[in-house]
């Protein structure tokens, strides 16, 4: 998992980078149309979609990307998907975005095997983004800082 640790500084800088086109498009007017399945997507969906893509594709050309907006456009399908890719949904919630109540995120995965290997997920509005690449390095930025290291909390004696 060491290896998987490396990527997290770069992807990180991606999230960032593809959250501050997102927030120019926030803070103006933008179009919304549906997309085959009746969800909504805006241009920050496929601008957030082709910043991260091309920079994973630099940072690992040897893994395969797919995007939410790709997949919806039938580019991917996931019984051809092979072992080692990464998935990405770059704005995750826009719903949301478009209510302009800043729930929303840009997610990126590692999956390999059918399994979840590395995550970032940033928080545009927030300024927050969580990583994780394997048991016990959980980490959260807050508004550009160094990581800190999170965990979950032990359920209470009788559950809640």
């Amino acid at each position: 998992m060491k290896e998987l640790q490396g990527l997290i500084p770069d992807l990180v800088a991606l999230a960032r980078q593809a959250s501050a086109r997102i927030l120019q498009i926030y803070t103006a007017e933008f179009g919304v149309r549906d997309k085959a399945d009746k969800t909504p997507v805006t241009e920050a969906d496929e601008l957030s979609e082709e910043i991260i893509l091309e920079g994973l594709a630099k940072l690992t050309p040897e893994i395969p990307a797919y995007g939410e907006e790709a997949v919806s456009r039938g580019e991917a399908r996931s019984e051809a998907l092979p072992p080692r890719f990464w998935l990405v949904d770059p704005l995750d919630g826009t719903r949301e975005f478009i209510a302009r109540n800043g729930e929303f995120s840009i997610n990126i995965g590692l999956v390999v095997d059918r399994q979840p290997a590395l995550g970032v997920l940033h928080a545009p509005v927030l300024d927050i983004t969580w990583t994780a690449a394997g048991r016990g390095s959980a980490m959260v930025r807050r508004r550009g800082a160094g990581p800190e290291a999170i965990h979950v909390r032990r359920p209470p004696a009788g559950g809640g």
